[in-house]
């Protein structure tokens, strides 16, 4: 398996650097995708030692996860792992990974936060528990955490669906048309690594854009 790790960014200038080396000493390749940022994120990405590529002015994570799957399609690489700019994933977990592409030769490994949610807002895991549990429903097969940006996905997957989402909701978006195509989901278990970060998501507002993607996709014809 050729592996490239793709990671979206908005103004990490505190974190990407650190993230970025760590996983270059485990060697791994790393493209980062800065969507805009105004704090040097995409200068510390490259002197760390990521291929960068730029959306110009803030997109949003789906815009800019686009971006990159646009140049990965055409590369050699055969999976891409997406992580958080914000260090809330740590590079050791990357072959656990790995280890589940191999062991269950499904196309698309989800990062599994749930097992062990230490520090994890109640909230938000009472909220991730019920959307992973309506999204498992739709796609009938069973992801543990479907809200979690750590995931791996077989190129060949993005080379078949045809992604349109500019935002947070991309994560929904790749499962359920993966799933129309009967590509197949499993799961592994990740650390929970929260530190003093602000999420970048708006609850109230990523809320509704997420229930509009999903009637949409819902009503769409076959």
């Amino acid at each position: 398996m050729k592996l490239i790790i793709l990671i979206p960014a908005h103004n990490e200038a505190k974190s990407i650097g650190l993230l970025v080396s760590r996983l270059v000493e485990l060697h791994y390749e790393c493209m980062v995708v800065d969507d805009g940022s105004i704090d040097g994120t995409g200068l510390i990405a490259a002197q760390a030692g990521a291929v960068v590529l730029s959306t110009g002015k803030k997109s949003g994570k789906g815009a800019a996860l686009r971006l990159g799957f646009a140049q990965i399609i055409k590369s050699d690489d055969t999976a891409v792992l997406l992580m958080d700019g914000d260090g809330q994933h740590a590079p050791e977990d990357v072959q656990s990974f790995i280890s589940a592409y191999e062991a269950t030769g499904a196309d698309i490994i989800n990062g599994n936060r749930l097992n062990h949610p230490q520090g994890m807002p109640w909230l938000r895991l009472m909220t991730n528990k019920f959307m992973s549990w309506l999204i498992s429903t739709i796609c009938r097969q069973r992801i543990e955490d479907t809200q979690c940006g750590f995931r791996l996905i077989a190129v060949k997957v993005l080379r078949t669906i045809t992604l349109t989402c500019n935002d947070f909701e991309i994560e929904t978006e790749i499962l359920l048309k993966s799933a129309k195509k009967g590509f197949r989901f499993a799961s592994c278990d990740i650390q929970t690594i929260y530190r003093d970060e602000v999420s970048k998501i708006r609850p109230f507002k990523d809320t509704l854009r997420f229930i509009r993607y999903l009637i949409k996709e819902l009503t769409r014809p076959a």
